[in-house]
């Protein structure tokens, strides 16, 4: 049997232990793996708590007809006061960041034409969507600068947070970076019915990390702009300024009412471990793919790149005047804190959080057709070092597996260090983390965080659409360097 990385650092004792012990010289302690590494700016770091929270606007259709929304986005670039007194260069859908928000109903088609006011190529992929293929962001349908693409959305799917990104083959880690991604919300009559916090009280939160020069700048390490060159950070690209919509440790007014937020990590590659002090209960209601079955009361709740999680917070608990403050456990410094909510009047609350919330279906193992492996490593190509699914990069032009529309499928997939996982298309429930199933209740996901050394099966069926998709690592500076695979619904 070949020892893999995976292997070895499980025989070895090491885990994540050993990595987070060599985290400062951005490499494992086997085989040298690339970890993330802290992009230091050079701006002054912003008093925290001292900006409002940004709310992203909401979008507007151009134009509706009997069963479709239609919505313009222009990607430009845009200056920005994201530190106060500096102005920082932004790429943004109409030169926002976040871009606008679109709202969106369950079963109604939305369109989105995205017209490119930049210089380089885009891809804009719906995270989360269930979406045919010509409409998925594959990394190689580019759209030029100076075109437009009409990117189709039946939405046939339940409420959930979505969000929308750019997704170009090699660059998407530098273009999210400079601000194209988006919230994108669907809704329906079930999750209405619910007497959940609602209007003013239902805010999406995008937290993001980011770093800047002291020109207000956002940059970027030059050279991961250049593939065949990326080895210093390779592992991950970290910034130094937490962002919540686009503001640096903002602050937001609260009633003593209970609240819901739309949890985004938005980040390259960071992972978030949220909290509340003084000590306090998130109460998660959704997941990637929409509501749970039923409300988890939780003291944590942790967020790898690409992952949401809605959950309700209950200020009613506090005295007014109280500050409260949504800290990441996962950082140290400036980094462990995210934002802080001031508690300053009384108001009326009808909410409430059902003990039921939706049915859940468990898809059985029982039915699945195969199971199909696949390993997460780094490992040597044509003189340097890339980020590799099965020992090989990303290639268009090659099918990684054939899934048949309407099987289910079993995939079993192993990590050296940390990837956060991605699936286009297809919803999946988390069957065993390490040989041990989770508990509870069974929830939608579209991306699962892998952690160091660690085997994750998931589940899913392939329902709606044949065609190609791709699965990938959604810490964006793997998934430029190669780690991505394609798969096709025949």
């Amino acid at each position: 049997m070949t020892l893999t990385r995976r292997r070895a650092l499980r025989l070895l004792g090491l885990g994540a232990a050993a990595v987070a012990a060599s985290g400062a010289s951005g490499c494992s302690l086997l085989g040298g793996t690339p970890q993330a590494r802290l992009l230091a700016g050079t701006a002054p770091l912003p008093t925290p708590f001292t900006a409002s929270l940004p709310m992203p606007v909401v979008a507007r259709p151009s134009r509706t007809d009997g069963h479709t929304d239609y919505y313009d986005l222009a990607q430009r670039a845009a200056d920005l006061e994201i530190l106060p007194g500096l102005r920082t260069r932004i790429w943004g859908y109409d030169g926002r960041f976040p871009g606008p928000t679109i709202e969106a109903r369950s079963g109604r088609r939305t369109v989105v034409r995205v017209s490119n006011g930049l210089d380089v190529p885009t891809v804009t992929h719906l995270h989360g969507g269930r979406t045919p293929p010509e409409s998925d962001g594959y990394p190689t349908d580019l759209v030029r600068p100076d075109t437009q693409r009409d990117y189709a959305f039946p939405l046939d799917q339940r409420a959930a947070t979505l969000w929308y990104h750019d997704h170009r083959m090699d660059y998407t880690g530098p273009q999210v970076w400079r601000g194209l991604a988006g919230f994108f919300l669907v809704r329906d009559a079930e999750e209405e019915a619910l007497p959940l916090p609602s209007g003013e009280r239902d805010i999406p939160l995008m937290i993001c990390d980011r770093s800047f020069a002291e020109d207000g700048s956002m940059p970027y390490p030059g050279h991961l702009d250049r593939p065949g060159a990326r080895e210093a950070f390779m592992g991950g690209v970290l910034g130094d300024v937490i962002l919540v919509n686009g503001a640096p440790w903002p602050q937001l007014r609260v009633e003593r009412a209970r609240y819901r937020f739309r949890l985004l990590n938005g980040s390259n590659a960071r992972p978030y471990e949220l909290s509340l002090s003084p000590d306090g209960v998130l109460v998660q209601i959704g997941a990637d793919g929409g509501l749970l079955a039923a409300p988890r009361g939780l003291r944590q709740v942790r967020l790898a790149p690409g992952e949401r999680a809605d959950v309700v917070v209950d200020f009613s608990a506090y005295r007014i005047g109280d500050h409260v403050e949504l800290r990441n456990l996962a950082g140290d410094g400036p980094q462990g804190r995210v934002m802080r909510f001031a508690v300053d009047r009384d108001a009326r609350d009808d909410s409430m959080i059902p003990k039921v919330l939706s049915r859940v279906e468990r898809l059985d193992p029982a039915r699945a057709k195969t199971t199909r492996d696949f390993e997460f490593t780094s490992g040597s190509m044509h003189g340097g070092t890339r980020w590799l699914i099965n020992g090989r990069p990303f290639d268009p032009k090659r099918m990684d597996a054939r899934p048949r529309l309407g099987d289910t499928e079993i995939w079993r997939l192993t990590s050296d260090v940390a990837h956060p996982v991605h699936l286009h298309l297809a919803h999946f429930q988390v069957l065993s983390v390490n040989g041990e199933r989770p508990a509870g209740q069974p929830e939608w996901k579209d991306t699962v965080e892998l952690r160091d050394a660690q085997t994750v099966e998931i589940i899913t069926r392939f329902t709606g659409y044949r065609g190609r998709y791709v699965m990938h690592c959604h810490n964006l500076e793997h998934e430029d360097m190669a780690m991505m695979a394609t798969f096709e619904v025949v």
